[in-house]
């Protein structure tokens, strides 16, 4: 089932950033310490009670040099294309504004639920101040504090209520469903239709003519695939057209609902920072991992081209340094052909259970490698470890103290089970627990 999307909308200085850092439990503004991730800080995952969603903070969006009342517009415009419900955002102790007035006639013409959420309503003598908000005409206005927290849980109560709870019917489960992400007008249309043999999706030199997720069943030799690519006209004049950032909240819904993504970079242009942003969250999100250069064709080579451009990938993708690299070109169709032998093998990869006494036997002999660390004279002690789930691989080691497991020991730890079991294509992830 697809996480429903929550957007936070209003005009700037009524505490939008504030309030999605609350519902989203963390300070998403500070960065990662993974090397070479780039969070991208307007969107995240968050839950309320036994509701999980992804919201988006459109305070973080920038437009450019656009005007002021402009700005506000196309941010709500963005907010409204990819969210579920909407949290109306604005600011008490200002009570009523004209850029309100503008943001709730945009919001009136999507049909979507909204939720009005009234900030900065701090201490309880404050509330008289709601009653005004009646006249945006989305119903009960909910006082809250972003600072203090206050009021956030009845928000959310009203937000969850809007959540459709039928959910969509899942595939077999030896079924492989793998997602193509990248910014625009790097050929993932154009990729699709080179797997599948035939014009599926549309494709088209604009960027930007890719918006809903299209579902694709495919068989070769017995083994099914469902392509999950994001496919579907967009009406012109939309800001999606003009602003790259955004391909990456389209992309999350695909990464959720699939086992393999496929991260599409453009040989021509090379790598930008935006690349690094959209791959961080299918990174994060625990799914295996294939990078994709594209129009390899379209560039002049020698003998060096390849090896260059694969150490350029591996420099910016850190992260990733699991994740097997593939150049091919969905228009000449050259190499496409290596495409789903790489997808089975990372999807096994992602899926694979090893023995723990086997796993156990590898993690002693690491550890007499490289004895543990310290710290303050604490020396950490690892007891044994063991697999716990799949998708991707992960592994609890017991331990002593786990705050004496420092990341550069954690990574060392992971680098010997790669040794051992393989694990290309995925990612693993390695939890600390106290022994009882």
């Amino acid at each position: 089932m697809t996480k429903p999307v929550v957007a936070i909308v209003g005009r700037p200085n009524v505490g939008k950033s504030t309030i999605f850092n609350r519902i989203v439990g963390e300070r998403i503004s500070i960065v990662e310490d993974v090397p070479g991730v780039t969070r991208d800080r307007i969107y995240s995952s968050a839950e309320w009670l036994t509701h999980d969603f992804n919201i988006i903070d459109t305070g973080g969006i920038e437009i450019g040099e656009e005007p002021f009342l402009e700005q506000i517009r196309q941010q709500a415009e963005i907010a409204i294309d990819e969210a579920d419900v909407i949290i109306f955002l604005t600011n008490g102790r200002e009570g009523v504004t004209a850029a309100d007035e503008i943001v709730a006639n945009i919001l009136f013409r999507s049909k979507k639920p909204v939720v009005l959420g009234v900030n900065k309503v701090d201490n309880p003598e404050m509330r008289e101040m709601i009653y005004d908000f009646y006249s945006l005409g989305f119903g009960e206005p909910y006082p809250i504090s972003g600072s203090h927290g206050l009021g956030l849980g009845d928000l959310l109560d009203e937000v969850a209520k809007h959540f459709k709870t039928d959910e969509q019917e899942d595939y077999a489960e030896d079924v492989i469903k793998f997602s193509l992400i990248g910014r625009p007008n790097v050929g993932k249309s154009s990729l699709v239709n080179a797997i599948l043999g035939e014009d599926r999706v549309i494709v088209s030199d604009v960027a930007g003519t890719t918006r809903d997720a299209i579902d694709s069943p495919y068989t070769l030799e017995d083994q099914e695939y469902v392509i999950i690519d994001t496919a579907g006209m967009r009406k012109k004049g939309k800001v999606y057209e003009t602003t790259e950032k955004y391909s990456v909240l389209r992309a999350l819904r695909a990464i959720e609902r699939s086992d393999v993504v496929l991260v599409v970079l453009n040989a021509e242009e090379g790598i930008i920072e935006q690349d690094k942003k959209i791959a961080g969250y299918a990174h994060e999100a625990g799914r295996a991992v294939i990078i994709v250069v594209n129009k390899w064709d379209a560039i002049e080579k020698d003998e060096k081209t390849m090896n260059k451009f694969e150490q350029n990938v591996r420099d910016h993708f850190q992260f990733l340094d699991y994740a097997p690299i593939v150049f091919l070109s969905a228009k000449t169709k050259k190499r496409v052909h290596a495409l789903l032998p790489t997808i089975n093998l990372v999807s096994e990869n992602h899926s694979l259970r090893v023995q723990s006494s086997i796993l156990n036997e590898v993690v002693m002999d690491a550890v007499a490698m490289n004895p543990t660390p310290t710290d303050n004279g604490k020396r950490l002690r690892i007891y044994y470890a063991t697999q716990v789930a799949v998708k991707p691989p992960t592994f609890v080691v017991f331990v002593n103290e786990p705050e004496l497991m420092h990341f550069s020991y954690e990574r060392f730890l992971e680098n010997r089970i790669r040794d051992a079991f393989g694990f290309e294509g995925t990612p693993i992830r390695i939890i600390a627990r106290a022994r009882k």
